[in-house]
């Protein structure tokens, strides 16, 4: 193991159920949802709002109870959303993405 700090670009992973609905979107949401991604897999810490979200985007805890929970990303000014949660372990932290939808 590694003193080194592990930071991103985190690991992303789907939910087989989230990965088959979104490759079901229209490719302009699909390209709103791998802006979003990026955002997320790069940021240093993904639980914290960034202030230079792109347009269209908005991150929050799902429940505020739980700030260390599964988050929302909004995405296409609110139209639809995905949920996800990270797993910040030692080795290979990662980005799970559970759940997404859009209208």
């Amino acid at each position: 193991m590694t003193d080194d700090f592990m930071g991103p670009p985190w690991q992303l992973d789907w939910v087989e159920a989230a990965r088959t609905y979104r490759d079901a979107l229209p490719e302009e949401v699909r390209k709103q949802v791998r802006e979003g991604v990026t955002e997320l897999v790069t940021a240093r810490n993904p639980y914290l709002p960034q202030d230079e979200l792109p347009t269209g985007l908005h991150l929050e805890p799902a429940r505020s109870s739980r700030p260390r929970g599964p988050h929302i990303l909004a995405f296409d000014r609110g139209r639809g959303w995905l949920r996800f949660t990270f797993v910040h372990r030692a080795e290979d932290p990662q980005i799970v993405v559970e759940e997404i939808f859009w209208q």
